[in-house]
């Protein structure tokens, strides 16, 4: 499985994308024998992790250029770190020595993602392999909550399901929170997130979890991210637009694999993009914002339904009308405005609107026709999410993981 691949920025670690030295050793510091390690580690690492079926040996000394005595030194540290794992010899109908196929070490270090939003708390749990190992999802209603009790329960949670892989012999490497408003990573404080209630604090602490690496990111970048990764069958485009339906909306700007951050990461913030002056108050202050028409709790209530219904009894209803989503012309009016400022062509739709868009698509697309500037000369997209429920959770796990592959020396 194609799993680490490059996710360009990385909330509040180091990016490992591929334009990061690996085979150009510069400067006083690259003759040190440690630090010349410490990148050949990486970049057999890379080589592993990076193909897209498993190579021998022999095959990752001819992708990075090192000697092979040097890549099964390198390779024999990393299974016994536990990063990589050897498959059975194959012989291939060639004489000599068989060779051994390398793969990243299934249910080994583990990353874990964890996330408060809205109307759940969840965690999950992902091996190098990119395979889901546990996870838990607890349903919830936290508008305006009290985040001492919350992430306290959440650290409670994570600590159960941390505990429970650890006891099967995983390492947990560390985890991402992520949260639905303004977080800064590079002082892990949540600057403000309206449809929670909480503004200026500092979340890790309030978890519990120890000496745990935990790192704050926002939910729809950690959810865009784990769209980027795609999968064995599905490749992400390289551009795109990535939107967080939920009680609020997010997105994730990603140019050419790479997310665009703005100059703090804050950007992204489509559900406060005002849709209609006149409109009801949000919660954010503004009136009329994207939220309050195609947030979830807004399309449920314009469909007759309690706020908090689950999701499966809009869906229902909707089939049973065969009608579409008055959200969709208030949803593709705030992205017409992120495509002609950002001229990015493919919108993919995640979180709620994964499962809505067929009663939302008709409706964006016709107002991206009408109000995108270049819509006669470009092939405006929109796509369903591929990264399943709860992405922020993959993305999350990913992030931890990918931090590991940045430095397997740490691991050695």
């Amino acid at each position: 499985m194609n799993y680490y691949v490059s996710l360009g920025y990385s909330q509040g670690v180091t990016t490992t994308g591929t334009a990061r030295e690996t085979t150009t050793l510069t400067g006083p510091g690259a003759a040190r024998q440690h630090t010349l390690r410490e990148r050949n580690l990486e970049l057999v690492a890379r080589a592993v992790f990076e193909v897209p079926e498993p190579l021998s040996r022999a095959g990752v000394a001819a992708a990075t250029g090192l000697a092979r005595a040097t890549v099964s030194t390198l390779v024999d540290q990393l299974v016994a770190a536990g990063l990589v794992r050897e498959l059975p010899a194959v012989t291939g109908g060639r004489a000599g020595r068989p060779a051994v196929p390398l793969v990243p070490a299934p249910r080994s270090v583990v990353g874990l993602g964890l996330e408060v939003n809205v109307d759940y708390l969840g965690v999950r749990v992902l091996d190098l392999t990119g395979d889901a190992v546990a996870e838990r999802v607890v349903p919830g209603a936290f508008h305006d909550s009290d985040p001492a009790v919350v992430l306290s329960r959440l650290g409670d949670i994570a600590r159960e399901v941390s505990d429970g892989v650890a006891a099967s012999g995983m390492t947990v490497a560390g985890a991402r929170l992520a949260l639905p408003g303004l977080v800064d990573p590079r002082t892990a404080r949540l600057e403000v997130a309206p449809n929670l209630g909480w503004s200026s604090l500092e979340p890790v602490p309030l978890l519990g979890l120890g000496a745990l690496d935990v790192r704050v990111a926002n939910e729809a970048k950690l959810a865009a991210l784990a769209e980027l990764a795609g999968g064995s069958d599905v490749v992400a485009p390289d551009s795109f637009i990535f939107v967080s339906g939920d009680v609020g909306i997010g997105a994730a700007i990603v140019v050419d694999r790479e997310l665009f951050l703005g100059e703090r990461g804050w950007n992204g913030e489509i559900g406060h993009v005002v849709v209609d002056p006149s409109g009801p108050r949000c919660s954010c202050g503004a009136f009329g914002c994207l939220e309050q028409y195609a947030g979830k709790e807004a399309m449920m209530r314009a469909a007759g339904l309690p706020p908090d219904a689950p999701l499966g009894s809009l869906v229902t209803l909707l089939a049973d009308a065969d009608a579409d989503l008055p959200a969709g012309r208030a949803l593709g009016s705030a992205l017409a405005d992120f495509v002609n400022l950002f001229d990015v062509s493919t919108i993919v739709l995640g979180g709620a609107y994964t499962e809505l868009l067929p009663w939302l698509r008709a409706d964006v697309e016709a107002v991206l026709a009408d109000r995108v500037l270049a819509a006669p000369f470009v092939d405006l997209q929109v796509r369903a999410a591929q990264a399943g429920p709860q992405a922020a959770l993959t993305g999350g796990a990913r992030e931890v993981l990918q931090v590991v592959l940045a430095d397997p020396a740490a691991w050695v």
